[in-house]
């Protein structure tokens, strides 16, 4: 596997150093990973290079960014950090914009829709529907997402989005899922969905703002154990910190709210 993204066997190498020194055979596909740390840690920066990595290979993705404002941002960092101009693979891209003031789901663009991500069945029909608007391929699609942790804030639907989340991760092997949840708050259920998925990852902060990252389970395939650094910017963390907590607090209120 020598160029970006190359996969066989429907496998999917970075060539991202940090990574592939603890994925030497990348990752396959049609499976769950899950990125788990305390909140504040730079797991959607990390994701992020899955994504990078799954484009390149020709794959398709369908991006949910349940914690950032909106989806350009993610367009911004994926461009600043890895050097990728998500423009020219419009085909192979699609958006939920989580919006939790809704009912149902709205489609805004050609590859963006708008969906209250909150009730169960809507997530999933919302998935579903944003998977048929991109391009299809023989790696098929990869559907990420920051913040999970976000959707327990509902008292009235916690227990039910729980239950539907570890379907998905367990037993959908249609698609690739790759998502992000803080450790922070809610560790019960964030453990039920660690024990669930098929590649658990950690990521944690270490004063003054390096970040470190390490796999902890990668579905039977060889993986190193150690930690390695990932080498983004202090600077680039603040700020992605940063929005993310601002957009988080608003959400928090309005997830708590829906009925």
């Amino acid at each position: 596997m020598n160029k970006i993204g190359e996969y066989k066997y429907m496998r999917v190498k970075t060539n991202i150093s940090w990574i592939d020194d603890l994925l030497p055979e990348g990752i396959e596909k049609n499976k769950s990973i899950l990125i788990s740390g305390p909140g504040g840690t730079g797991k959607p920066l990390v994701e992020l290079a899955f994504v990078y990595a799954w484009l390149k290979a020709g794959g398709s993705v369908v991006g949910i960014p349940l914690q950032y404002p909106s989806f350009e941002m993610l367009d911004e960092v994926m461009l600043k950090l890895y050097h990728l101009d998500v423009k020219t693979y419009k085909e192979q891209i699609a958006y939920i914009q989580f919006n939790p003031m809704i009912q149902n789901i709205e489609v805004l663009t050609r590859n963006v829709i708008s969906a209250n991500l909150v009730y169960p069945t809507i997530w999933n029909q919302a998935i579903e529907q944003a998977v048929s608007m991109v391009k299809k391929s023989e790696l098929g699609t990869l559907v990420f997402g920051s913040a999970l942790n976000l959707l327990f804030f509902s008292p009235k639907y916690k227990n039910e989005t729980l239950e539907n989340l570890v379907r998905t991760l367990k037993d959908d092997k249609k698609m690739t899922y790759l998502f992000t949840t803080s450790t922070s708050v809610f560790s019960e259920e964030i453990q039920t969905l660690e024990d669930n998925v098929d590649y658990l990852m950690l990521t944690r902060i270490e004063k003054p703002k390096k970040l470190y990252f390490k796999v902890i389970r990668a579905n039977h395939d060889v993986f190193m154990n150690h930690e390695v650094l990932v080498p983004i910017k202090e600077k680039i963390l603040d700020e992605i910190s940063r929005i993310a907590k601002e957009t988080r607090q608003k959400r928090v209120k309005e997830i708590e709210d829906v009925e």
